[in-house]
């Protein structure tokens, strides 16, 4: 979830942080909160804009970038591992304090979750959106690491965008190998033409 909610905020901003939507990034702080510390302040948001870029730097360098990246973040937000009795599943290590401001609880929790990407080899899990024209970052969180668009329309522009190609160079009304007969088999009708 911080990695997906990192990918969110670098994607408030283009590649170049020319033009950064701070309305998107507005209605989208308070998707950040736990709803275990203080809620997002005016603070937090100045901290935020001023993570966009170097969050979003995180997709566009090296292992070893990011992880300078990492360090730098959790010294900078005062990270501090320390453990905490959460009653019937007992003591764990938290380095995010629940007290802490929303702006520092997000910094530190998408640092952990990159040196986690690191730590497990992982990293190239953090890509672009495979469409020329779009310039958002995700987390491929699929299993077989296939996932390429940012969302659904993308992935559906470049479908289409493929298949118009097809049908301007010929290639899509010609019937291919496994294309079944026109009519279906044994004289059923389809179902369309049932309900007529």
């Amino acid at each position: 979830m911080a990695l997906v909610a990192a990918a969110a905020l670098a994607n408030t901003t283009t590649a170049d942080d020319a033009r950064p939507d701070d309305a998107a990034l507005d209605r989208m702080a308070p998707l950040l909160d736990t709803g275990e510390g203080p809620v997002c302040g005016a603070n937090d948001l100045r901290t935020l804009r001023g993570l966009r870029p170097r969050v979003r730097a995180l997709w566009q360098t090296t292992e070893d970038g990011a992880a300078c990246a990492v360090n730098d973040l959790l010294d900078e937000f005062d990270a501090r591992p320390r453990l905490v009795n959460r009653g019937p599943w007992g003591y764990r290590l938290e380095v995010v304090p629940v007290d802490a401001p929303l702006a520092t609880r997000f910094a530190i929790s998408t640092s952990i979750a990159v040196a986690d990407l690191l730590r497990r080899g992982e990293f190239g899990r953090l890509r672009s959106c495979a469409r020329p024209t779009c310039h958002n970052v995700m987390v491929d969180l699929s299993k077989n690491r296939s996932r390429r668009y940012c969302e659904g329309r993308c992935g559906n522009r470049a479908a289409v965008s493929a298949y118009r190609s097809r049908l301007a160079s010929g290639v899509a009304g010609r019937p291919g190998p496994f294309s079944g007969p026109a009519a279906p088999p044994g004289g059923f009708e389809a179902a369309g033409d049932r309900d007529r």
